[in-house]
């Protein structure tokens, strides 16, 4: 018997006494009541309120701090001024150029996801300018157009962010404050005039960005927050010239290559294609196929599978 339970039985025996009538037990001491831990019976020997959290027992759950409601309430919501030419979904023209190739390439999304676990979706290029940034916004917004999905974008290219400028947002805080330590999940997160589009940017300039982006939070940030989006799209750096991609990619479900039609060398597209095993590589987006028209106006979409047996053939 516990110094607790011996108080509450002498407690209501001596309350007992004082009415002249027998001691009954009260409700709290008449109950089962657990082995206290070793930490409450040293708290409770120092004078100290105890816990009855029984011995081998799992802590009280409380509810965790990541949940929509969370989200919703700590995310800032801005007023985006995105730029009309090159953000497709703001511009309300369901019919304009590049809208329905996005749509192709959700809907090959969704099928490749039916044959693997695909989330997170790293957005690379072999060389810069051949349209990464422009193809991980749009994605995010044509992902975002089906009812109830949530997306969170993510500007991974800390060597030459665009996203902010193509949304017309601020970019700080962001992603490099948070893998420095000094930033918190959802203090880096902003939303805009789309709704269950959320969007995260590089931050503020930093000098050693391959050091950071290897420094394994980003995976710890994405297992933080994964639950609470349908997708989530990671827009990085070019894949041939420095090695982030490759990097970052550890961190993701698969990645989509953007190649630029009669602009990106072949031997360079096969090198950033080298950086990435199989099994992650989802496809790859041609990027401005018609030169009369504007860069974005057609998009094709290879599956893994073609990918994967291409490369061995």
């Amino acid at each position: 018997m516990s110094r607790i339970h011996e108080a509450l039985k002498k407690a209501e025996e001596e309350r007992a006494a004082s009415q002249g009538g027998p001691s009954q037990p009260s409700f709290a001491a008449a109950a089962a009541e657990p082995p206290m831990t070793a930490a409450a019976e040293e708290s409770t020997a120092a004078g100290m309120p105890a816990v009855g959290v029984p011995l081998g027992s799992a802590m009280p759950s409380f509810a965790s701090p990541f949940s929509l409601d969370a989200l919703l309430a700590r995310c800032p919501q801005l007023p985006w001024t995105p730029d009309q030419k090159t953000m497709l979904f703001f511009n309300g023209d369901d019919n304009g150029r590049g809208i329905e190739e996005f749509r192709t390439l959700r809907s090959r999304l969704y099928h490749a996801r039916e044959k693997m676990a695909l989330k997170k979706i790293l957005v690379t290029s072999a060389l810069p300018k051949e349209g990464k940034s422009f193809t991980a916004a749009n994605l995010a917004q044509v992902l975002v157009r089906q009812h109830g999905r949530r997306v969170l974008l993510i500007d991974a290219d800390l060597r030459g962010p665009r996203l902010h400028m193509m949304l017309g947002t601020t970019s700080s805080p962001g992603l490099a404050d948070y893998l420095q330590g000094g930033s918190d999940e959802f203090s880096i997160m902003q939303r805009g005039p789309m709704e269950n589009l959320f969007f995260i940017p590089s931050g503020q300039e930093i000098s050693d960005p391959a050091e950071l982006v290897a420094n394994g939070r980003l995976k710890f940030l994405l297992q933080r927050v994964e639950a609470l989006f349908d997708w989530i799209i990671i827009d990085s750096p070019p894949a041939v010239p420095v090695s982030d991609a490759s990097v970052l990619a550890k961190a993701c479900d698969g990645v989509l290559m953007v190649v630029r039609s009669n602009a990106t060398p072949v031997d360079m597209a096969r090198r950033a294609r080298q950086e990435f095993p199989d099994q992650v590589l989802v496809g790859v987006v041609l990027n401005g196929t018609d030169s009369e028209a504007m860069s974005y106006t057609r998009y094709y979409y290879d599956a893994q599978q073609k990918n994967v047996t291409e490369s061995k053939s």
